[in-house]
């Protein structure tokens, strides 16, 4: 895989290190198994996986090439290029300006540009109607576009599914700028719905059947599915695809379920007249990520701390997956950690800030879950253990123990 020229202040001298000594070490990725730092009083158990994906660094370098490369010229991002406050803080910092946020809503008046100005396109792709806007006022939206390959990937395969005349079902969160970009490209060649998780696509399932009325579809659907669909019609040949940060599980499950459906249906004989297997646009690093995070799962520790943008949705499930056996803090980075008794951090279900007292547990050693999103700099995990190591008295200094286990 390419290497990206990243920004220096976003390296690693902590976890970055080990992080490379992993990939050394098991260059093909067949071990998902996390990295033990014993710093005396306190362990951190590192996952195999996690940071900047592919498309986020690809994001990153772009971005930046386009502030050196154009000193002086007005420079414009669509929207948050990543889920992540630090970077976009860095790049507003630096003079470019967000025409969005994250959904959709305008930031400035969109007759400010003008044809010579410089406009990013995010990680996460942008609308056909959006592109068309920028191409109306003289500004080419393919020149600094940072789409991730993986979304572009997505696309395709929905184009091809509407090609094959298959109704494309969208695992995703509707409001996610990516989610709302795969809808606009499904929706010119096939009509298209929105599902958010499998409760609802057993719902649709029933739908499917024959067991609730298509008046039911409406109810749940309306406001994501293209104008026009006919549950009658559009639901007898479907494929899935997804939001790239979703769940892989849960894709997968929606997915099989859908497939049950159908051949409950039709017949396991034709099933494949009325279900596509799409298995093969999840991303590979949302996958690695999990499956790093599952095996974390496997492990003993008193918390655990992730790190990323409170809008990350690929950070999110790394929570959600963590909560299911530890004391689970999602932090933007350190600065939430005010002290070893306040910690302040992202409850994500009800979408709130939350304070927590005593969240650092007294017993030493103290063993601690660490990881980030696909979106996180390394070097916010580096702070964040440095700045748990200050609150604890008898720890190691942890360049001698990430060199030891490097060398």
């Amino acid at each position: 895989m390419r290497e990206f020229n990243i920004p220096a202040h976003y390296r690693s001298n902590l976890t970055g290190r080990v992080k490379a000594f992993r990939k050394t070490q098991d260059p093909r990725k067949q071990d998902f198994s996390p990295t033990l730092l014993d710093l005396g009083a306190v362990r951190f158990i590192l996952a195999r996986h996690f940071g900047f994906c592919f498309g986020v660094q690809n994001a990153i370098e772009i971005s930046y090439k386009a502030l050196e490369d154009h000193p002086g010229k007005r420079i414009f991002l669509l929207s948050q290029m990543i889920h992540n406050p630090e970077v976009n803080e860095d790049l507003e910092g630096r003079g470019i300006r967000f025409i969005q946020d994250t959904h959709g809503n305008k930031l400035m008046d969109w007759g400010e540009l003008r044809s010579d100005d410089i406009v990013i396109i995010p990680a996460f792709g942008t609308t056909l109607e959006t592109a068309e806007r920028l191409k109306q006022l003289g500004i080419d939206p393919l020149k600094h576009n940072t789409t991730c390959p993986f979304v572009e990937k997505v696309w395709k395969r929905s184009e091809q599914l509407g090609k094959d005349h298959h109704t494309v079902v969208i695992h995703g969160k509707a409001a996610h700028e990516e989610t709302r970009a795969t809808f606009s490209h499904t929706a010119k060649g096939s009509p298209a719905v929105i599902v958010r998780d499998l409760e609802e696509v057993m719902e649709l399932g029933r739908i499917i059947l024959g067991e609730l009325p298509k008046e039911r579809f409406h109810e749940l659907f309306d406001g994501r599915c293209t104008p026009g669909f006919d549950p009658a019609k559009d639901l007898l040949r479907v494929g899935v695809v997804n939001q790239t940060t979703m769940l892989a599980t849960e894709t997968q499950a929606i997915a099989d379920h859908l497939k049950e459906v159908m051949e409950r249906k039709y017949g396991t004989a034709n099933v494949k007249d009325h279900f596509a297997d799409t298995r093969d646009t999840l991303c590979y690093a949302t996958n690695d990520n999990q499956d790093a995070t599952t095996e974390l799962l496997k492990e003993e520790a008193d918390l655990a701390l992730v790190v990323g943008g409170y809008n990350s949705s690929n950070t999110s499930h790394i929570v959600e997956m963590l909560e299911s056996k530890f004391p689970t803090y999602f932090v933007n980075g350190d600065k939430e950690i005010q002290d070893g008794t306040t910690i302040e951090h992202f409850n994500y279900p009800a979408q709130k800030l939350e304070r927590t007292k005593d969240w650092l547990p007294a017993k030493r050693p103290v063993t601690i879950v660490l990881t980030s999103g696909a979106s996180c700099p390394d070097t916010l995990l580096d702070r964040v253990m440095l700045k748990v190591l200050g609150l604890v008295e008898g720890v190691k200094q942890p360049e001698q123990v990430i060199g030891k286990l490097v060398e």
